[in-house]
């Protein structure tokens, strides 16, 4: 089992939800966040240095079965990406493994649990 978390931009969420649909993964757990990476840099602005404003983003997160992990990130990648190349700003996505996963209301752990 995984735990993916990505991190994508706010206009992006309801393509990759789309896609994610598509892809047959239904479960997923959406939060608001803020941060920046290599699109807000450190600049010096008349001998001071200007620390960036946080930008708005979008943190998705999805426990998934090991079968599920390619299609998962193919489909978010596939939906967040802008243009062909896409661009500073897009996007990350963290895979971590996931220990145990237990379905409060039925008792149900690992895989099925999901």
């Amino acid at each position: 089992m995984k735990m993916i978390t990505a991190i994508v931009r706010e206009e992006k969420l309801d393509q990759v939800r789309e896609a994610l649909i598509e892809a047959e993964i239904t479960r997923i757990t959406v939060c608001r966040v803020s941060g920046h990476g290599r699109q807000m840099q450190e600049s010096i602005h008349r001998g001071k240095k200007v620390v960036p404003n946080l930008v708005p983003k979008v943190r998705l997160t999805i426990a998934v079965n090991d079968a599920f992990v390619e299609p998962t990130c193919k489909a978010i990648i596939g939906a967040a990406r802008t243009g062909s190349q896409g661009a500073v700003g897009d996007g990350k996505i963290f895979i971590t493994p996931l220990e145990e996963c237990i379905r409060i209301r039925t008792g149900e752990t690992g895989g099925s649990a999901i």
